[in-house]
């Protein structure tokens, strides 16, 4: 995965490294060996050196990889104010969707040499061009699903529904038109984010693994069907594995692909 964070101008003169490296609160590290600063203090002092030049382009190769995630995200933020600042493009190759998601105003997912998608975030998320992309990135799974006409196309838009083992799913404006698919058969892609925890819904799932995450939980579950959805769940919603939960589909958009052959 690559990103691009960009300005739209250069200042016209290149702010020194030394005031660059002070401006992010590393100062007080100019004058100390390189053993002795720790990983955030190098990255920063490095990145400080790369911009002295004035380069017109950046290329930033996991420069983060080394480091723990708490100083990964702080790190990306001040990359980015600070690559603003100087009026410098970067190309920012890395394996972490969430730093990429926070350094590059457009991103470009790699898949075999091949560029799959270049586009914001939050296109990649909410709108993957290919099956890669979307399984790629968040958590997600595909399930089976079929289009049906509900009544006459509106503005060229499909005007149907999008029948899953969930229910059915409505909100469909920009999904494909039932012949794009052979008799409406398609997969469309649940996340995690769209499946709501609800005691009163009338489909069940059961609990088959669950990952604390904090302030919620990802619970992998299983409908009676035989079809597996994630959920996050908020963490005081403590089920156990092997329990059986209410859960309803919530999908602002929908995002359908052709039926792998099994």
């Amino acid at each position: 995965m690559s990103t691009s964070a960009s300005a739209t101008s250069r200042p016209p003169s290149a702010v020194p490294a030394r005031r660059r490296c002070s401006t992010r609160s590393a100062a007080h590290a100019a004058r100390r060996a390189p053993h002795q600063l720790s990983g955030g203090q190098q990255q920063r002092i490095a990145l400080a050196r790369a911009l002295a030049p004035n380069p017109r382009l950046l290329l930033l190769d996991e420069p983060f990889s080394s480091l723990d995630v708490d100083l990964r995200e702080r790190l990306a933020q001040e990359l980015r104010a600070i690559l603003k600042q100087a009026g410098t493009t970067a190309l920012f190759v890395t394996h972490d969707q969430m730093e990429a998601f926070a350094v590059g105003e457009r991103i470009g997912v790699m898949h075999r040499g091949q560029l799959e998608q270049w586009d914001d975030a939050y296109t990649l998320y909410h709108r993957p061009a290919t099956r890669f992309v979307a399984d790629f990135i968040g958590h997600g799974v595909f399930t089976p699903a079929r289009i049906v006409s509900h009544g006459v196309p509106e503005d060229g838009h499909c005007n149907c529904i999008v029948r899953t083992p969930l229910g059915d799913l409505t909100d469909v404006a920009e999904c494909p038109m039932p012949e794009a698919y052979p008799e409406g058969e398609c997969e469309v892609l649940l996340r995690a984010d769209d499946i709501v925890h609800d005691d009163a819904a009338p489909v069940k799932a059961r609990i088959e693994s669950k990952a604390f995450r904090g302030a919620d939980f990802l619970y992998t579950l299983r409908l009676a069907s035989g079809d597996k959805v994630l959920a996050h769940v908020p963490s005081h919603h403590d089920h156990q594995i092997g329990e059986w939960i209410g859960i309803r589909p919530e999908v602002d958009h929908v995002v359908t692909f052709h039926r792998e052959k099994a």
